[in-house]
């Protein structure tokens, strides 16, 4: 029999009919004669309220935590009333809802009192939304005649304790997973699962980054030898470009992973960066679909690089990030300033997200979010203070106000010319680029461009992807 692991979205479990659409698509795999597991998000909205009611604890503001602790009690007690009818299986569902609510309370009056947050504790608060999600859709399912169980990632995902981002611990995972998941679906039962949590080896809550639920689900796949992985979310799969900047964007039929691995990088909303990670050694094809359009095939991702024909096959933008740029003549030669520069970076708790260096050596460059360019300006001047002071670095200079776009095909690979039409329809265009950065995959393209240029410039260059959209859908 065949596994299916599925992950649903914030959004498709974002109300009660949407729910049921969620509950449709589980049983009609089942049907098709499919064995089930479901990791699914917070309900829409709702990660945001806890983190708002994280900051009036802090703040001492009680009633405000109070009333996001009541929004949400309705919220999901108004879920259970429309979805479940056998009232034993009603009434134990509701009370596992009042008791991780008033544990949300409890640990927001821990906050008031202390006057701060930890990270463990954030992570603590935020995980509420996953546990209060999966126990309403698994006691739906059940009253549907499905049998199911909520369970907690936390209980299979074992992490590091760097809470609000941790990293899975994969040979603990691995034992988790297949020695006490496994046998629940090997026994015919369909469970649904938290995402974005784990827990350090003595227990306690993790969560794996904003997204992280498509790790999570990843992560599940991979260990518990899935056939296939599907992303249900809010559109009918990888587009071409982001809909909102350029309208005319399509679904692409068929992506590899290394490519979805750029594209969920460079900005695509569609998945976490890290989702292919789990998968691609063990080559589990991967598919993202639409909870609202289940007719719809989506976009298939696999291991196979298949080239369009004019090879870009998609253009992805980031916004609102800071270029840093460290130079000085006294840098020719010099061994480890780069390396001091980035760790610095790291430091500062921030991540690169293009890296850019002249040949002379007298000058490099790189991006960064812009909440974390003042932090990481300060952080590699104090690093390189001895260097400024003797003028063998003149200073780090933030340009802000810039954008990161990025082309991606598989097919650029040893292809001639890629670039060449890239920039030449850029300069057609009469746009600047500052800086520029291709990786050895050579399966993208990235360029930072003043902000002001950035919709002409994906307008421009998607007209270079929607000419190679492979019409022909590949299974």
């Amino acid at each position: 029999m065949a596994l299916h692991t599925m992950k649903f979205g914030g959004t498709s479990v974002g109300s009660p009919e949407a729910i049921e659409q969620v509950i449709s698509i589980i049983q009609r795999e089942i049907t098709a004669g499919s064995q089930v597991v479901s990791v699914v998000s917070a309900m829409s909205g709702v990660t945001d309220a806890l983190l708002k009611s994280v900051k009036a604890a802090t703040d001492g503001d009680r009633w405000t935590y109070q009333q996001i602790n009541q929004d949400l009690r309705h919220r999901h007690e108004d879920a259970i009333h429309r979805l479940v009818e056998p009232p034993p299986t009603r009434e134990s569902t509701l009370q596992e809802i009042t008791r991780l609510l008033d544990e949300h309370i409890q640990l927001c009056e821990a906050i008031n009192t202390l006057g701060e947050a930890t990270p463990r504790i954030i992570d603590a608060i935020v995980s509420f939304g996953e546990r209060l999600s999966s126990r309403v859709i698994s006691a739906a399912l059940d009253a549907r005649g499905t049998k199911s169980i909520a369970l907690e990632s936390g209980d299979f995902i074992i992490t590091d304790n760097n809470y609000q981002d941790a990293e899975p611990l994969w040979g603990p995972t691995e034992q988790r997973i297949v020695e006490k998941l496994r046998p629940i679906v090997a026994n015919g039962i369909t469970p649904i699962i938290t995402g974005f949590i784990g827990s350090t080896p003595d227990g306690s809550i993790t969560t794996l980054g904003r997204g992280g639920s498509d790790f999570s689900a990843a992560i599940l796949a991979a260990y518990l030898d899935s056939d296939e992985l599907t992303i249900w979310t809010d559109v009918d799969g990888v587009m071409t470009t982001d809909p909102r900047i350029d309208k005319r964007a399509k679904v692409l039929p068929y992506v590899s992973y290394t490519e979805v691995g750029e594209l969920a990088f460079y900005g695509a909303k569609v998945l976490h960066p890290k989702t292919v990670q789990p998968i691609v050694t063990r080559n589990i094809p991967m598919r993202v679909r639409n909870t609202f359009n289940p007719d719809h095939p989506g976009t298939q991702i696999g291991a196979e690089t298949v080239p369009t024909e004019t090879i870009i096959k998609a253009v992805t933008s980031i916004r609102s990030i800071s270029m840093l740029t460290v130079s000085g003549k006294g840098m020719l030669g010099v061994p480890g300033i780069a390396g001091r520069t980035f760790l610095a970076t790291a430091r500062a708790g921030a991540n690169i997200l293009m890296i850019s260096q002249s040949s002379s050596e007298q000058s490099f460059c790189y991006t960064v979010r812009d909440e974390n360019a003042p932090f990481v300006k300060a952080a590699v001047e104090s690093e390189l203070g001895a260097e400024i002071a003797h003028q063998d670095v003149d200073g780090i200079d933030i340009m802000s106000d810039v954008v990161i776009v990025t082309v991606v095909g598989g097919g650029m690979r040893g292809t001639p010319g890629v670039a060449g039409r890239v920039f030449t329809t850029l300069g057609n265009k009469n746009i600047n680029v500052i800086s520029i950065a291709q990786g050895g995959s050579e399966c993208s393209i990235s360029f930072v461009l003043e902000e002001k240029d950035l919709e002409i410039a994906v307008h421009s260059l998607h007209d270079l992807a929607l000419a190679s959209v492979v019409e022909e859908t590949v299974y």
